[in-house]
């Protein structure tokens, strides 16, 4: 599958209804295996993390440095246009001022001049007993309300390691979803907030992801988040 099959229509609907909603399979084999590759590797990050030094979960993950690795930095820029359309009529819902340019290049731009200028995509990393606790990857005060993570690793490589949301919706509980991810898949979803309409008008939703614990094996994923950090 390629960017320009992506039914943005499709996918919009998906986000409405829960969330999330799959592109498809946007990475293949050897870019997959050439970013598993080269997690070992010092030059490509600007940082490393240990989850459990933080409590964020067990397991480690690293932050790309300028310039991203190819099929990242493609995918970054690619997925952003049909991304921004939908941020921005979920801004209008949600009776936010805030509007997305078209462009990527043109939103790091604001990110750079609000003093968020580090790269935030970056690639994780789980083994056996490993976990990432629920939370939203925000970075500062310029948040894009949707981010995409792409699982590297077969899927029978592992077992458990399920990429998990949750909602809070107000006055309720909270809803847990778990997503189904195939090699190479992409799914895009909410990072903070989502409108959802109810018989009074539209409210918001807060979402959280994480992922479940791996109970045998390896579990490599890389994230594509469009803001910068501080």
């Amino acid at each position: 599958m390629s960017l320009a099959t992506i039914d943005w229509g499709i996918v919009e609907a998906g986000l409405d209804a829960t969330g999330f909603a799959s592109l498809g399979v946007l990475l293949e084999a050897d870019a997959r295996t050439a970013l598993i590759a080269a997690f070992g590797e010092s030059a490509p990050y600007r940082s490393h993390v240990h989850m459990a030094r933080h409590g964020f979960g067990r397991g480690e993950y690293k932050y790309f440095r300028y310039p991203l690795p190819g099929p990242v930095a493609t995918l970054r820029k690619g997925l952003y246009p049909g991304c921004a359309g939908i941020a921005n009529r979920w801004a209008e819902r949600m009776r936010i001022d805030t509007r997305y340019p078209a462009e990527h290049a043109d939103f790091v731009a604001t990110c750079q001049a609000a003093g968020q200028a580090r790269p935030t995509p970056l690639i994780l990393s789980y083994k056996a007993g490993d976990y990432n606790c629920l939370h939203q990857d925000l970075y500062g005060g310029i948040v894009f309300p949707l981010q995409v993570v792409i699982l590297l690793s077969e899927p029978d490589d592992f077992d458990g390691g399920e990429f998990v949301m949750t909602e809070q919706r107000p006055r309720m509980q909270s809803r847990a979803h778990v997503v189904p991810l195939r090699a190479g898949e992409a799914v895009v979803f909410a990072v903070n907030e989502r409108p959802v309409k109810g018989t009074r008008g539209e409210y918001r939703v807060k979402m959280r992801h994480g992922v479940s614990t791996l109970t045998r094996g390896a579990r490599l994923a890389t994230g594509i988040i469009f803001h910068e950090a501080t």
